[in-house]
């Protein structure tokens, strides 16, 4: 139900031109009875002018006609004829209210005992607190450090399960990454594949004996009917 745009305006008009209780007018227009009753006998709105809410758009003469026949009934107001416009979400700090800020200081302490891996940053935009507090809760040096005590932030209402969760999940991940990336420094190149790499030729033994050459034949050395033939002469 949408809200009136003008209540006093209007619960003055309602008052001089309808029947309605004073309850009624009040349920509609979003105002205390007794307000209303004062607009009535002019002790509040004195010299305000009313407004149609028929005319605005605000209410319809059948609403007002159910309203008059039963005392009972609640008002409700007519569908507004202008487009809802989406607004966009706000990229800021998440306000908490001021009867939850005092347990900032317990859901930072809880981070930092049981989910180191979330980042100050991450911190900061979950629960709406500045990188300061954050950083005096772990030195121990904020002005309450002796009565914060570890406490989830679900628990204490500054966010819910989901967006917990999801913080939690994206800190583990990039730890798990880092956590990776410098074991892999710390080790070193690992060694390559057997099919990567070319068969080295197998060196030679040092201390096996040098081969001996095959002699050369002496083109000189005479043959057997050399021989044979000089005994014939």
């Amino acid at each position: 139900m949408a809200d009136i745009l003008m209540p006093k305006a209007t619960a003055v008009w309602l008052i001089d031109n309808t029947t309605l209780t004073f309850d009624q007018i009040a349920d509609l227009c979003g105002l205390h009875h007794l307000e209303v009753k004062g607009i009535a006998d002019g002790d509040v709105a004195e010299n305000m002018r009313g407004v149609d809410p028929i005319s605005g758009g605000e209410l319809t003469r059948e609403e007002i006609q159910k309203g008059e026949d039963d005392p009972d009934y609640r008002l409700k107001t007519a569908p507004s004829k202008i487009a809802h416009i989406p607004q966009p979400k706000r990229k800021g700090a998440r306000y908490t209210p001021v009867a939850r800020r005092g347990d900032k200081p317990d859901a930072i302490a809880w981070f930092i005992r049981n989910h180191p891996e979330v980042t100050d940053p991450q911190i900061s935009k979950l629960i709406g607190t500045t990188k300061a507090t954050i950083t005096n809760v772990r030195d121990k040096t904020h002005w309450n450090s002796q009565n914060i005590k570890p406490v989830d932030p679900v628990t204490l209402g500054l966010c819910s399960q989901i967006e917990l969760d999801e913080v939690i999940a994206k800190a583990s991940s990039r730890r798990r990454k880092m956590d990776a990336e410098k074991a892999a420094q710390e080790e070193g190149p690992g060694l390559a594949p057997a099919d990567a790499v070319e068969q080295a030729d197998t060196p030679a033994d040092p201390f096996a004996a040098p081969e001996t050459p095959a002699p050369e034949s002496d083109a000189s050395e005479p043959s057997l009917d050399d021989v044979f033939s000089a005994f014939k002469n």
